[in-house]
């Protein structure tokens, strides 16, 4: 038997293994953990949180008033209020404050920075609040964090692990919305949302990318000094006229300075 016929044999009697293989592979990958977190988020809503009380609407991708989008991984309505989730899945030891800008991720000598999650989800609270017209004191914000993490600081009530973020829902008992204003904000919400397709996940991600690079834009602005008044020079983009949409540098002492300088 030469090699060729000694591949083929051994393909055949392996090939039904390899999309396994690729299947768990995928899961392991950051994208897969987050469509596994999702899913055990949108699993325990569906089996923890009574249907007739509470509504579920997942992967929410809504228009920003910068002309962005912002993606919300789970809006839960109720006439408790509406809670907006966020899922995070990280593992290692996570450290964080309310108030800080950035938690910290750590995985045995590993130390990486994210940010906060309350105040990226504050955001989603934020494009809701517009959205519905409603008072942002009936809206509630909750973390979840679905991957295999402990906590070594101590967390707010509404940042939980797992399941755990049942529990802070059904904390709440004070009726804030009736059934027909509950009705008109989900018609509301599906109604503002953008359409769910691949169109629209790409555009977000893509967003997302440029929202990064203009961050790291400006930190690096922060070391660009206006050579007419030894101001700092910020990132700004051109509102009207023939440049409407490109990006210069600005003085940060606008108007009484009026330098700019190209990207």
């Amino acid at each position: 038997m030469d090699v060729y016929s000694i591949f083929l044999d051994s393909l055949a009697k392996i090939w039904y293994y390899i999309p396994i293989v690729v299947i768990v592979g995928f899961f392991t990958t950051p994208i897969g953990k987050g469509i596994i977190g999702e899913f055990l988020v949108n699993s325990s809503a569906k089996i923890k949180l009574p249907k007739d009380k509470y509504h579920l609407v997942d992967n929410v991708t809504l228009s920003t008033e910068d002309g962005k989008t912002t993606q919300i991984d789970h809006i839960i309505v109720s006439e408790y209020g509406i809670f907006v989730v966020e899922t995070k899945n990280y593992k290692g030891w996570i450290f964080g404050d309310e108030k800080q800008k950035f938690w910290t991720q750590k995985i045995y000598n590993k130390t990486n920075k994210f940010q906060n999650p309350l105040h990226q989800n504050y955001k989603h609270l934020k494009t809701i609040e517009k959205l519905l017209d409603i008072d942002i004191n009936k809206l509630f914000s909750v973390i979840v964090f679905a991957g295999d993490s402990e906590f070594k600081t101590k967390m707010p009530k509404n940042v939980t692990k797992g399941i755990g973020y049942i529990d802070y829902i059904k904390s709440k008992k004070e009726k804030l919305l009736t059934k027909t204003q509950i009705d008109k904000l989900i018609k509301q919400i599906e109604e503002g949302r953008l359409s769910k397709s691949l169109k629209t996940n790409i555009e977000h991600i893509n967003n997302v990318k440029a929202i990064v690079k203009e961050k790291e834009i400006n930190k690096n602005s922060n070391n660009k000094i206006c050579p007419w008044c030894n101001s700092k020079l910020v990132l700004r983009e051109a509102k009207q006229g023939a440049n409407k949409g490109s990006k210069f540098y600005g003085c940060s002492n606008f108007p009484n300075c009026k330098y700019i300088m190209p990207m």
